[in-house]
């Protein structure tokens, strides 16, 4: 989704980001990103600035604007949306490498910046400048593009508008409850580790999710793939998501979490009904696993540039037996990447796919591009006929670096000094 503000001309005094944030906490949320647009065109003389976010399928940019409706007529249809191919364009550069793009345009310079929150892309803020902004004006656009990302987060917990503008087809009943399922965020940076995830969804809808938390000394996260498709598969994926998250946050370790989920579908769920899935508890203070793998493919890990499937104990899925769940524990070591798919990596076309070799020969790319990557490959496998959701979760270990943490609190430290 986006917003495109077209400047009348003449520049206001620059002000400070927390004099734009104030103004934005004084906006509707639906208004909240046009007043940041508005006053940001004003503070660096731009004379159109435009905010694009990624639409779900992750192959374009959506740019949205205001349509008054007419006075007789109220039907809520006021929104329209332009769609922005990524494939080739500078948007995609922007996107996947997250770098600044300034460019000599036919009215001035065109400026796009990656709108970031904690690794999760979430879109692109583009400006028209009539001259090649300094290297100050450099810096406090891409400080405004920070505080756009979090302003985004925030307004679009009130309203419905954001994500009717990132569907490009209306949702089933059963992809709106799988929807539901998923983390607000499908990527997260957080200093030692980097997790990103991807789903795909079949024609009918299976009852994939994958979802994570993090506190002050875990990091959690499960991939779980629930039996059958449509309507039935999502409400089975409800109960093992519900029970997943309600012992997480009650701080139960990955096998009570599966004891749990495990229990809740033998006295819940129809007798024939399964959920396999994978959870995985991640100790940041030195990176110690634990895992439990409840029927599910099997996962994989890079190290030293070698791609191997990740030797962890099977146990049985969720809702067919009666059962007491334990955990393997692998000791992560700084620069192992683990990669967590569902079956429908492993369907007939799909089995194609080299996941292994994938990740060898994508080790350098950031765990965000390597989960679309896998997804596009499967899509072109199966020509786009999708028989089950294909899902994956990709974890990135760096463990603990003094010189990179020192470099991000300086950082921090320099956008503090720039705000005030």
């Amino acid at each position: 989704m986006g917003y495109e503000v077209v400047m009348a001309g003449g520049a206001g005094d620059r002000l400070d980001l927390r004099a734009l944030l104030d103004m934005v906490e004084a906006a509707p949320p639906i208004d909240a990103v046009d007043v940041l647009a508005a006053e940001l065109g004003q503070m660096v003389d731009a004379t159109r600035v435009s905010l694009l976010i990624a639409n779900f399928s992750g192959d374009a940019l959506v740019r949205m604007s205001h349509v008054v409706a007419r006075a007789d007529v109220e039907d809520g249809h006021n929104e329209r949306a332009e769609r922005v191919a990524l494939a080739g364009s500078v948007y995609e550069r922007v996107m996947l490498r997250q770098e600044l793009s300034i460019a000599r345009a036919v009215d001035g310079w065109h400026v796009a910046l990656p709108v970031t929150e904690r690794g999760d892309a979430i879109g692109v803020l583009e400006l028209s400048l009539p001259e090649h902004p300094e290297n100050d004006v450099v810096e406090y656009l891409e400080s405004a593009a920070h505080a756009l990302a979090y302003v985004l987060v925030a307004s679009r917990r009130h309203t419905d508008v954001f994500e009717w503008a990132q569907r490009d087809v209306p949702f089933s009943l059963a992809a709106e409850i799988q929807r539901r399922l998923l983390p607000a965020s499908y990527t997260i940076e957080g200093g030692s580790f980097t997790l990103a995830g991807w789903l795909e969804p079949a024609a009918t809808v299976g009852g994939d999710t994958f979802d994570y938390s993090v506190d002050r000394e875990y990091l959690y996260a499960s991939i779980t793939d629930a039996m059958g498709h449509s309507t039935q598969a999502a409400l089975l994926a409800t109960l093992a998501v519900g029970s997943l998250r309600n012992t997480r946050r009650a701080l139960a370790s990955p096998p009570q979490q599966a004891d749990a989920a495990n229990a809740a579908l033998l006295e819940d769920a129809q007798p024939d009904q399964f959920v396999s899935g994978i959870l995985i508890r991640v100790r940041l203070a030195d990176g110690q696993l634990e895992i439990v793998n409840a029927g599910h493919p099997v996962p994989y890990r890079l190290r030293d540039g070698v791609g191997t499937v990740l030797d962890v104990e099977p146990n049985t899925a969720f809702g067919m037996i009666e059962n007491t769940y334990a955990a393997d524990v692998v000791q992560l070591s700084p620069g192992d990447r683990l990669l967590f798919v569902t079956d429908g990596f492993l369907e007939r076309n799909a089995v194609n796919v080299d996941i292994p070799a994938t990740l060898e020969a994508t080790a350098e790319r950031h765990p965000r591009e390597i989960v679309r990557e896998l997804a596009a490959r499967v899509i072109h496998a199966t020509d786009g006929s999708l028989r089950d959701d294909a899902t994956v979760l990709c974890l990135d270990w760096h463990g603990f670096n003094e010189k990179r943490d020192a470099d991000a609190g300086a950082s921090r430290d320099r956008a503090t000094k720039r705000r005030s």
